[in-house]
């Protein structure tokens, strides 16, 4: 395919007898080419119109591949120039001033000692996890889950088990689960794996535990995001890591900050995706520069993709181990927030070398995971009942997400600043200079709203007050109440007096 030398775009092959879609496949194409050196970074694309006309398809998977690439970070926009190549990928490797070869692999697998991180906070004391309800984060939206289908399925393997599953089972799961799993992951997440790699957990925090405990050493550094998630600081923290705070802007993790902070950190904790909490998607250029760290110093990459399915202004981002090259990233990933926290059903993606520690660590931990639910799960994706509700919840979560953000931007003598709405089931609306956001959420506790607070999510001292807001298991009348609430407790706060 021939244009003019500031359009040059590589030979791109596509198939339309496939299955994948030519959107797909026009996005695969692409980012291939770009982290080939095929296309360089600055490099100018030819419109959208032009291409679809040489490529004789509709403009329609084009644009949706554009919009992808343009969501992750390989493309930028430049107003009235036109669409190229971005420029952050010029050099992949973060400006640091230390030396990141030369360390040998940290220790594969060790005992753990005393966490070095002591003073974990008592679990569930907060006042706004006491209760389920308005903004309380990752709630669901439990009655719109396809209760009678999935109780056909319990039924159906309740009452016809198989001699196999009512014996002590594989310590990495199912075969058949995983086999089915495995395929969802290569074809919805752009994750690279086999069903031997996959190990089953009771959730995405029993795998980061395990992880933790099979990579690191006592003592070893690992970058956690600052903010983040508390309950995988916790989790690294009792395996004995030491957390190193790495601050969070819009591009997510500011590698080259983590390597002057941790230069010696075995280990990155990441939700690249959709960074919890404020949203950030990692962008492209410093995803590679987050695997090139990886592979010189020997580190691990520990990818949590908790809430990836759920995105409304593209379609979800290729999870970063699909970019790995060099079996540095352990993939986490859960069913929590896409069926029901209950089901307490997760799982992590091995590198391959390490699958034989991994499986040796959950059965010293607690032999196998149930059978049943891995039986349910195996039909409930195999036979389409899976997709058809990320679907429907697509929807619900979008309107819903909607919903809040107008009444947060619109809620009079209040100014909300509204991060990480494009994704997920929830998003914070940063405050104001003076307010305090603990306060605020143990006023709107005991009104019934269960509004977290940002500087809750912040390891060292926090450098905004926000408030962290959920919304799938919030209907939209409750939303509209619910802000207008909040508003009232911050215009009280601010009045004289």
């Amino acid at each position: 395919m021939k244009r003019a030398a500031a359009e040059i775009v590589p030979l791109l092959t596509l198939d339309r007898a496939a299955a994948k879609p030519l959107y797909r496949q026009l996005y695969e194409g692409f980012r291939e080419a770009i982290l080939t050196g095929r296309l360089g970074a600055g490099q100018r694309l030819p419109s959208t119109r032009s291409l679809a006309g040489e490529l004789q398809v509709s403009r329609l998977p084009v644009l949706t591949a554009f919009e992808q690439l343009l969501a992750e970070g390989y493309f930028e926009s430049r107003a009235g120039a036109g669409t190229f190549v971005a420029r952050s990928l010029a050099d992949p490797q973060p400006a640091s001033g230390g030396q990141a070869g030369g360390r040998t692999p940290p220790a594969r697998q060790g005992r753990r000692a005393v966490a070095a991180n002591p003073g974990l906070p008592l679990a569930r004391h907060e006042p706004w996890l006491r209760g389920w309800g308005a903004f309380r984060v990752s709630q669901i939206a439990v009655d719109h889950f396809p209760l009678q289908v999935w109780s056909g399925l319990v039924a159906r393997h309740g009452r016809n088990p198989r001699a196999s599953q009512m014996l002590y089972g594989d310590p990495m799961g199912d075969h058949r689960f995983r086999e089915t799993l495995a395929a969802y992951l290569r074809t919805s997440r752009g994750v690279r794996c086999a069903p031997e790699q996959i190990l089953v957990t009771s959730g995405s925090q029993h795998a980061l535990a395990i992880a933790a405990r099979v990579l690191l050493d006592p003592g070893n550094e690992v970058w956690v995001e600052e903010p983040g998630y508390p309950g995988a600081r916790n989790a690294l923290a009792t395996a004995g890591a030491r957390l190193v705070p790495v601050p969070v802007d819009e591009e997510g993790l500011d590698v080259a900050a983590g390597f002057a902070r941790g230069p010696r950190a075995r280990a990155a904790y990441v939700t690249p995706s959709h960074q919890y909490p404020l949203g950030a998607t990692l962008t492209a250029s410093r995803r590679l520069q987050l695997l090139d760290w990886a592979q010189r110093s020997g580190a691990w990459i520990l990818e949590d993709d908790y809430d990836s399915e759920y995105r409304y202004e593209s379609q979800p981002i290729a999870a970063l181990q699909g970019l790995d090259r060099d079996s540095r990233v352990v993939y986490i990933g859960t069913f929590s927030k896409v069926l029901f926290p209950a089901l307490r059903v997760g799982y992590l993606v091995a590198p391959a070398d390490l699958v034989e520690r991994f499986a040796a660590m959950r059965e010293a931990i607690d032999d196998f995971p149930p059978a049943l639910y891995q039986a349910v799960l195996t039909d409930f994706l195999a036979e389409g009942h899976f997709a058809r509700h990320l679907r429907r919840m697509r929807l619900l979560y979008r309107e819903r997400r909607g919903a809040l953000v107008d009444a947060l931007r619109s809620e009079s003598g209040t100014a909300f600043q509204v991060l990480g709405e494009r994704a997920g089931m929830h998003l914070t609306a940063i405050l104001g200079a003076g307010a305090h956001d603990r306060r605020i959420s143990e006023q709107a506790a005991r009104q019934g709203l269960w509004a977290m607070p940002l500087s809750a999510c912040y390891l060292g001292e926090p450098s905004r007050s926000g408030l962290v807001l959920g919304y799938g298991g919030t209907g939209i009348p409750e939303i509209l109440d619910g802000v207008r609430r909040l508003g009232g407790l911050l215009t009280s706060r601010r009045a004289p007096g």
